[in-house]
């Protein structure tokens, strides 16, 4: 199964989405028990669901109640942190990171390197001894690895975010004129904005290098639209807007979800920004009440089916906000308060079926 999909990863034209869909779904229903449970619940199995539309989705808040997974993990990632404390940490096992690593270091290619230049990455995300069980961390650590630069850095760690130490790697890189590629927690480069403007600081990279930024502001430090992120972006460091892609992922899911503003500039394409996924995902936008799919651009919650999951589980839906558009979505918000009546008893029939 596994070797099926990595091949797929590589070559999408070697399977087809729906009849590997399908089969992940019957591993998953014999090899996740959780999970089987709550599928024959609804009465829904690999002989009765006959397209991936219609595989069961498991909503996110059960990976903070169970160990949903098909066999021993290779590696668990943990979400950053919950208001049900510490114990209730949203967990990703997962058994092959194979998976992982083919999904990440693909779509993130085809998205932040579409000319396949190997830049130099200075990363405002978590180090690995700060956060090893982040699944950001984790993808930044193969992304790091295949740059082939040996100054490639972490600005955060146990001592915090080293905006000084930050600033001193952009002043160089500026004098050097090699391109660079910033990876950064949203916040975290907002609070480097912040430091700029206090202290007067105007950089420019060279041209070629590029910023993808994640997470948004969680409540953490100031709240700035995407248009004022892009204006900052270039403001302080003078990279224009067609290079800043901001990256969508969540620890329960292998696979990411990027703007399409550089793989488009590359593909001499003008379509509007928005979210696009790799060929081994789909998403479809449900309603928040009934989880029925709504038409096209119509505003619901975002349920994602990545196969690069085989080994957990392949239909995940979420709590974001969102609607189609082109080939792909755009995120609105996230569900805040209550949850909307469809996702809560989808959470109920779940944890009853246990």
């Amino acid at each position: 199964m596994n070797t099926q999909i990595l091949d797929f990863i590589h070559d999408p034209l070697s399977g087809d989405f729906n009849t590997l869909a399908l089969q992940v779904f019957a591993y998953q229903f014999a090899h996740n028990l959780p999970y089987q449970r709550f599928c024959l619940a609804r009465h829904q199995t690999p002989d009765t669901v006959k397209q991936w539309q219609d595989i069961p989705a498991v909503p996110t808040v059960a990976f903070k109640e169970l160990d949903l997974t098909c066999g021993p993990p290779q590696k668990i990632f943990r979400t950053s942190g919950t208001s049900r404390g510490p114990q209730k940490r949203g967990r990703h096992l997962v058994p092959d990171l194979r998976l992982y690593q083919a999904s990440a270091l693909t779509h993130f290619a085809d998205c932040l390197q579409p000319d396949r230049r190997k830049l130099r990455v200075l990363a405002l995300i978590p180090s690995p001894e700060l956060r090893p069980d982040s699944s950001l961390t984790q993808m930044t650590e193969w992304v790091v690895a295949t740059s082939e630069h040996a100054g490639s850095a972490y600005f955060i760690d146990s001592g915090g975010i080293h905006l000084d130490a930050f600033t001193q790697a952009v002043t160089q890189v500026q004098h050097d004129g090699t391109p660079v590629c910033i990876l950064a927690i949203t916040s975290a480069l907002v609070a480097f904005f912040d430091q700029c403007e206090a202290q007067g600081d105007r950089f420019t990279l060279p041209g070629g290098s590029r910023i993808m930024d994640t997470g948004g502001n969680k409540g953490q430090g100031r709240v700035i639209s995407r248009n004022g992120f892009l204006q900052s972006c270039w403001r302080y460091l003078k990279v224009a807007g067609y290079y800043c892609v901001n990256e969508y992922g969540m620890t329960e899911m292998a696979s990411q979800f990027y703007d399409n503003v550089l793989y488009n500039r590359f593909r001499r394409s003008n379509e509007p920004r928005y979210k696009i996924g790799p060929a081994w995902t789909r998403t479809l936008v449900v309603d928040p009440e009934t989880l029925q799919e709504v038409p096209p651009g119509q505003s619901g919650i975002l349920r994602h089916f990545d196969l690069a999951n085989a080994g957990s589980v392949m239909a995940i839906q979420t709590e974001d906000l969102g609607y189609t558009v082109g080939e792909g979505f755009e995120i609105t918000g996230r569900v805040l308060g209550s949850e909307p009546r469809g996702c809560a008893l989808a959470l109920d029939e779940f944890l009853g079926a246990q």
